[in-house]
């Protein structure tokens, strides 16, 4: 039997022109390790946007029920050549029912249960997601079990990072983000010495009032004073960046050399030799990346994406993850959300516009 259901789909056409819509679609029966969700809630995660919209026109693109039309600009639309005429169906994660099971053990066990899942095509009313993916909910709702894989896995992810790497210090940008206040309380438990950098006043009043040692405003005057200082406090040589476009990389680099180059007993032409490092996990700033020549010859520039940290990580690590995560999903992983719209409502203009926007605090939640 197959089932049929709304989904959303994005196609960008070889002209410029990208068509998101609501569409009927069927869904097939689940084989071996897959069972078919229905999905109950899916958040709209900045990885999401890269693929619904990417850098389209919204502001005046035309809106009609279910449907939203706009222009590509360049270099994207050059740079998405392999997407070209393909229609895709969107949504990282999310949480729903199990309906139905392919034939293996694992996924017999799921038949029932509320689950959070990764199946890539999220917005919809059903997905086939694979039975591995899956994280049984038990009593925690879809609502409350919708994010349980991309921001909680990702913050995990950091720590561990620095653990492999020999850290127990790190950077954060946009550190008051849904993600970022997950980081925080997860460096509070684990004893990880965590800088946080954001961009407002509001901000850091919000992550001190979570305990919070650390925060730093870019908006401020003295920035950089402020950031030396909590680098030297620290000994933060590694750091994470979700906006990836502008200065804020360099700023970070440049402060950690600097903090490096003070504790120096003799001048080097070449730099310190401290070993300082950013990673860019997204591209909330679509602009080129800044980098300037002012923190010597070691140091490094490199993406962090999840799915090949849990692979490098190994499935041990992985299922200890995903286990602490389900056991504090409510609390240390919990996520707040904006406004909750369901797949119609989540192409309409207003909407659209709002969430692209992916303002700290003002995360979406799907209801198909």
């Amino acid at each position: 039997m197959t089932t049929t259901g709304k989904q959303i789909f994005t196609t960008l056409d070889a002209g410029g022109t990208l068509t998101v819509e609501v569409a009927e679609s069927t869904f097939p029966e689940p084989t071996g390790n897959q069972v078919l969700v229905r999905m109950e809630a899916a958040p709209i995660n900045p990885s999401d946007l890269a693929l619904l919209f990417s850098a389209a026109n919204l502001e005046n693109a035309e809106y009609s029920d279910g449907r939203l039309v706009a222009q590509m600009p360049e270099p994207f639309l050059s740079g998405a050549k392999g997407r070209h005429g393909q229609r895709l169906p969107v949504g990282n994660e999310g949480a729903g029912t199990v309906i139905a099971t392919g034939d293996s053990d694992m996924a017999k066990a799921l038949d029932g249960q509320r689950v959070a899942c990764v199946p890539g095509t999220a917005f919809s009313q059903y997905a086939i997601a694979e039975a591995t993916m899956c994280l049984p909910l038990g009593d925690v709702s879809s609502e409350d079990g919708a994010s349980a894989f991309v921001n909680p896995m990702t913050a995990l992810g950091f720590v561990e990072t620095a653990r492999m790497e020999g850290h127990d210090a790190i950077i954060h940008l946009a550190a008051a983000s849904n993600l970022g206040q997950m980081l925080n309380r997860i460096c509070q438990e684990d004893g990880m010495k965590l800088v946080n950098i954001v961009r407002k006043q509001e901000q850091v009043d919000l992550l001190k009032g979570m305990g919070a040692d650390h925060v730093v405003n870019s908006s401020d005057d003295d920035f950089m004073d402020r950031l030396r200082s909590a680098i030297d406090a620290t000994g933060a040589f590694l750091g994470f960046d979700p906006i990836g476009g502008g200065t804020m990389t360099d700023a970070c680099l440049k402060a950690m050399e600097q903090v490096a180059a003070s504790r120096m007993s003799e001048f080097s032409r070449y730099g310190s030799s401290q070993d300082k490092k950013m990673y860019m996990y997204g591209r909330l700033d679509l602009g080129p990346t800044i980098l300037t020549p002012s923190y010597g010859l070691q140091w490094t520039v490199s993406g962090w994406l999840l799915t090949p940290f849990l692979a490098r990580a190994g499935m041990e690590v992985m299922i200890r993850m995903r286990q602490r995560v389900l056991s504090n999903i409510t609390t240390t992983f919990a996520s707040n959300y904006k406004r909750k719209v369901t797949l119609e409502e989540m192409l309409q203009k207003d909407a659209a516009l709002d969430y692209r926007a992916m303002k700290t605090g003002e995360k979406y939640l799907v209801t198909p």
